[in-house]
């Protein structure tokens, strides 16, 4: 067995299709008997998961692979997932929720609203988190596993050296155009008359229950989070430190049966009514209406501050990175100095193509190296207005790779070299550990260097 770029690859890719199946399994028509096609441990794998991962390339544009290749990232991922369980690999629920929350977060930005979600799926945000979260606590677990076995790799710079001098010279790749590019984003205020209108319709609501009307009838006809207000706003029992604090706080200082003031937390404001605590655990229902943050957001503030900090940077009075450090509101970048990454390499280095966000591309265009744009509307992955400025702090000329300009990107081919043999070590030996059966019509694939295998 030789685990390629393309295996390597896989690992993530599985995942970043969950969302994609989903939407391409929304039109097709007709149903099909599923069935079991390969088997490792106690994980199987249904003939849908193929079929609906090659469809998604089909679907998408792009060349699909073979469906054998296919297989078998499926199968070295339920390699990972069985080798964790015997090996005890754990993945926090606080985790899971976290990156389902993100991914969730990106179909909102998608979507336009969790509305349009439901209304595109035919499904709750709350059933669809639930047939995703086993996915995605399967993704950070496989990740886990991943680091376990090849975290600790290192390599050194005379490694990179001797792999770019192995390369023969007329075969060096062709590097075209890169830039770096940085941002510090400013979140729009919500206005205070949108902030006491929301804040009024749920006191009316808080009244018309305490006149008699059912708290659960209001919270499925009004609440905005799509997901509860079917099941009359109920969020079941959670653990203490699951919910956003202002929640939490004002949750838990309520008796069972009352109801909370209105409460204003980064989802929305919100009308709790408490049902019950067991140990560190409560139980509460509530109405959550959201401000629009397309037509009651207020920019103002965002834009003063991102003027005052543009004139500091200007004259070298503060640095760009410092900056996007303690103002920034995206924190992802923040924590960056600012600089936006590429997805895909995890580099602060993008390809000036196609590719790139096309707000980013159209907005250097009119930039030169060095230059920090005003301020200019933005909207974050979760679907909220803002202001950003712009730092368009370098570009690279198209050139033929080599050791000087190009040492990060040949590090990390070293690098991801080096890790995919440290897999393809740990792969052999897992294969002794864990049960693999593939039905005969796969037999052919030799799946993991595997020419054949007992029936399931």
């Amino acid at each position: 067995m030789k685990i390629n770029n393309f295996m390597t690859a896989q690992l993530t890719t599985v995942f970043l299709l969950l969302f994609g199946l989903i939407s391409y399994g929304q039109g097709q028509q007709g149903v099909s008997i599923d069935k079991i096609i390969a088997r490792v441990d106690n994980h199987y794998i249904l003939n849908s998961e193929l079929e609906d991962m090659y469809a998604q390339y089909k679907a998408e544009g792009r060349t699909a692979p073979e469906k054998c290749q296919l297989l078998e990232s499926l199968i070295i991922n339920k390699m990972l997932l069985a080798k964790a369980e015997i090996d005890s690999v754990i993945v926090e629920d606080k985790e899971v929720d976290g990156e389902l929350d993100a991914k969730m977060g990106y179909m909102i930005q998608r979507f336009g609203s969790e509305k349009n979600i439901v209304e595109a799926y035919g499904k709750s945000i709350d059933n669809l988190k639930s047939e995703l979260r086993q996915q995605v606590k399967e993704q950070k677990v496989v990740e886990k596993m991943q680091r376990t076995i090849s975290g600790n790799v290192k390599i050194t710079p005379n490694e990179v050296r001797k792999f770019y001098n192995s390369i023969p010279k007329d075969s060096l790749p062709y590097i075209p155009s890169e830039v770096e590019i940085g941002h510090i984003v400013k979140l729009g205020t919500v206005t205070r008359e949108q902030k006491d209108k929301l804040r009024q319709q749920l006191l009316d609501l808080k009244q018309r229950a305490e006149k008699g009307e059912d708290f659960a009838t209001l919270a499925q006809i009004y609440s905005e989070d799509l997901g509860s207000a079917k099941n009359g706003g109920d969020l079941n029992f959670a653990k203490r430190g699951a919910m956003v604090p202002e929640f939490e706080g004002a949750a838990l200082a309520l008796k069972p049966g009352e109801m909370s003031d209105i409460v204003e937390s980064q989802f929305g404001f919100h009308l709790i009514k408490l049902i019950e605590t067991r140990g560190a655990e409560y139980h509460a229902r509530h109405i959550l209406l959201r401000p629009d943050y397309n037509k009651g957001t207020d920019m103002t503030e965002a834009i003063r501050s991102l003027d005052s900090l543009r004139k500091l940077i200007s004259v070298d009075t503060l640095k760009f990175a410092k900056a996007a450090l303690d103002n920034s509101e995206d924190k992802e970048t923040a924590e960056a100095g600012g600089l936006i990454q590429d997805r895909n390499t995890g580099l602060a280095r993008l390809t000036l193509d196609a590719s790139m966000d096309p707000a980013l591309y159209f907005a250097i265009d009119t930039m030169k190296v060095g230059d920090l744009s005003q301020p200019v509307s933005y909207r974050t992955e979760d679907g909220r207005s803002a202001m950003r400025i712009i730092w368009y702090k370098s570009k690279s000329e198209p050139h033929t790779a080599n050791l000087h300009d190009d040492y990060e990107k040949l590090a990390q081919i070293v690098l991801s070299n080096k890790r995919n043999n440290a897999l393809e070590e740990w792969f052999k030996k897992a294969q002794g550990d864990v049960f693999i059966s593939i039905e005969p019509e796969y037999r052919n694939c030799k799946v993991l260097g595997l020419a054949q295998a007992d029936d399931m």
